[in-house]
């Protein structure tokens, strides 16, 4: 049936996508890796469609970058680049916090109403696991549940585009960083755990508290970057 066969294509090309995602954020395929088509494909023993699909969708979020006539390549990021993202990142995120100290309908009921109150406990438990990986230094953990994290409280503003957009902004910003913080023996205490403090600051509707939180966040994250590039 045409119908089998195209989930199984798609469901194929989000498999392959995922694995690869997880393989550069792993650090384990390293900035500058080049590869084919046809190389993943006998890898995971698929046809060449569902592979090309999954690398096209991993250029678009940044994942990958297309290497005209030769496939595909992890990308090599700079602290300029960095810095750039950070900047992209603040923008959204200002946003966010601007419009919630207008009263964003998302915030508009009591800071104890059961659906917000439900919502930020959701967010919250998710901030909970990323703050504990990052007590551990466990970054591959760290990166699941941060990405998870910022994608669920960007959802309560209601637009998906600014989820979107922000979540692209963060797997870029990670892809970056990953190869450098892996160089680090021990990373326990140098990864950003103030997600719950983030949570609760937006449950008392304090939005320039929350914007302090993420600025001081960027501003660590990237003066830990040019200490570990230039040392």
């Amino acid at each position: 049936m045409p119908g089998n066969g195209t989930v199984t294509r798609s469901t194929l090309r989000q498999q392959i996508a995922d694995a690869l995602r997880d393989e550069v954020l792993a650090g384990r395929l390293r900035p500058g890796r080049a590869f084919t088509v046809k190389e993943i494909a006998d890898q995971y023993g698929v046809s060449a469609t569902p592979v090309r699909e999954a690398l096209v969708d991993l250029s678009a979020q940044g994942v990958l970058e297309a290497d005209q006539h030769r496939g595909f390549r992890v990308p090599e990021y700079s602290v300029t680049d960095y810095r750039n993202m950070i900047e992209a990142r603040s923008l959204v995120t200002d946003g966010m916090f601007e419009v919630l100290a207008a009263g964003h309908p998302a915030f508009r009921t009591p800071p104890d109403d059961p659906r917000t109150a439900a919502a930020l406990a959701t967010v919250r438990r998710r901030g909970e696991e990323a703050q504990r990986a990052a007590n551990a230094g466990d970054l591959s953990i760290l990166i699941g549940y941060d990405l998870r994290f910022w994608r669920e409280l960007s959802v309560l503003f209601g637009n998906p585009y600014l989820g979107d957009f922000l979540h692209r902004l963060r797997v870029q910003s990670w892809v970056c960083v990953v190869q450098h913080l892996l160089r680090l023996p021990d990373l326990r205490g140098r990864l950003w755990a103030g997600h719950t403090e983030l949570v609760d600051a937006l449950a008392r509707r304090e939005a320039e508290t929350a914007r302090a939180i993420v600025a001081a966040s960027n501003a660590d994250s990237l003066a830990l970057l040019e200490h570990l590039t230039n040392g």
